[in-house]
């Protein structure tokens, strides 16, 4: 009776009749939030306040000053297994030439995983389009200010709304994840291969037309080494419509103001372990202003960029000495009368973390840029710049 009422006691405590079961969490305890500000000035070691880039950054020239460049707070998570979220609104979005500031959302998608491991994922609402290494490279992370004119050109803001299909091995994904996470200036899991349908008509602009763009990518992580070298190849086709409010009264375009609208680019990346090359070249078709015939027509573009970069340590501070040339020759669709350029440019810089939170960035920058549209038919602008920027991360 003894022994008996000794194990009822014992398995009284192993093996307690009731065990408190752990609440499943709420789809709002799955997400977190991170974000970043860059604030800029440009006008330092100026020799030509015409010289401006306005894809780039419009504080560059006359009437420029200190500069809000971005401020994002980025909303995400892995709300179940298979489904996870980004949100990114920008807060320094220009509504107008007189009018700065404006939130704008950059980003709104879901990602929907298909199998346990989600190595085979559907990206569903607005998001990069993948084309293009550096379009894919957060600005959080770039080294040169500004993306190049070449690659950047044809995708006002890098985004779009569509549905894109992405496939990563895990090893690979996981791959991705070190190269931003370690400080080596990577671009983020964008797959392995890609593939998708896009409206066309770039970032938070309604589509003019029942043909949706289609774009395909392939990009590959290899290790050699202590070195990571990651090879590209991407291409995208569709038809683009000029909207008429970037039509200057005089201008000649076509009736339905369709234009083809085609690229492919190459990719080499050799991150910085310490010494790393990215290098990047782009051919194709799309709408450009001729001043010969004061009309938009479909003419070839062709351009790209190299940038050759470090990585240093010291104590706990990281510096990234670089430099990058590129050059572009052919239109940017989304500017006024598709306005035609041609860019030739060098930039020397060294971006300085001396925390995670902070980074310091001083670039100096020799231009020569003829970018013109109907109302201006010879606008060639060169010179330099000294350009500043200081970023907190959070």
């Amino acid at each position: 009776m003894v022994l008996l009422s000794t194990m009822h006691t014992y398995a009284a405590f192993a093996q307690p009749d009731s065990v408190a079961a752990t609440p499943e969490k709420k789809w709002y305890e799955k997400f977190a939030i991170r974000g970043y500000v860059q604030a800029r000035y440009n006008r330092l070691a100026e020799t030509n306040p015409k010289l401006k880039c306005d894809q780039c950054d419009k504080s560059w020239g006359e009437n420029g000053g200190f500069f809000l460049r971005r401020v994002r707070v980025i909303l995400f998570g892995q709300i179940s297994k298979q489904v996870y979220f980004y949100l990114q609104p920008d807060f320094a979005s220009s509504a107008s030439s007189t009018g700065l500031h404006f939130g704008q959302i950059r980003d709104a998608y879901f990602d929907l995983g298909i199998d346990k491991d989600n190595e085979f994922r559907f990206r569903v609402g607005q998001s990069k389009v993948p084309y293009g290494f550096e379009n894919m490279q957060s600005s959080q992370n770039r080294l040169p200010l500004d993306r190049n004119d070449a690659l950047n050109s044809p995708l006002s803001n890098e985004r779009d709304l569509g549905v894109f299909f992405y496939y990563a091995p895990k090893k690979i994904r996981d791959r991705f994840a070190m190269l931003v996470r370690d400080g080596y200036k990577g671009s983020g899991d964008y797959g392995v291969f890609a593939f998708g349908a896009f409206n066309g008509q770039t970032a938070n602009k309604p589509e003019l037309n029942n043909t949706p763009h289609i774009v395909s990518r392939l990009s590959y992580p290899f290790k050699v080494g202590s070195q990571i070298i990651e090879p590209g190849i991407q291409a995208y086709k569709g038809k683009y419509i000029i909207a008429s409010d970037l039509l200057t009264e005089g201008v000649k375009y076509t009736a339905d103001r369709s234009y083809d609208d085609e690229r492919v680019a190459a990719s080499f990346i050799m991150y910085p372990r310490p010494f790393g090359i990215q290098a990047e070249y782009n051919i194709g078709r799309g709408p450009e202003f001729n001043k010969g015939s004061d009309s938009i027509e479909v003419r070839n573009v062709m351009g790209g960029y190299v940038t050759f970069s470090y990585m240093a340590r010291y104590k706990n501070h990281l510096f990234y000495p670089f430099t990058r040339i590129q050059y572009y020759d052919g239109g940017k669709k989304f500017e006024q009368d598709a306005r035609s350029y041609k860019v030739n440019e060098l930039e020397i810089g060294v971006e300085w973390e001396p925390v995670k939170t902070f980074e310091l960035v001083a670039m100096y920058t020799i231009s020569s840029r003829r970018f013109e549209d109907y109302a201006k038919q010879n606008n060639f602008q060169q010179g330099s710049l000294l350009r500043l920027q200081a970023q907190i991360n959070f």
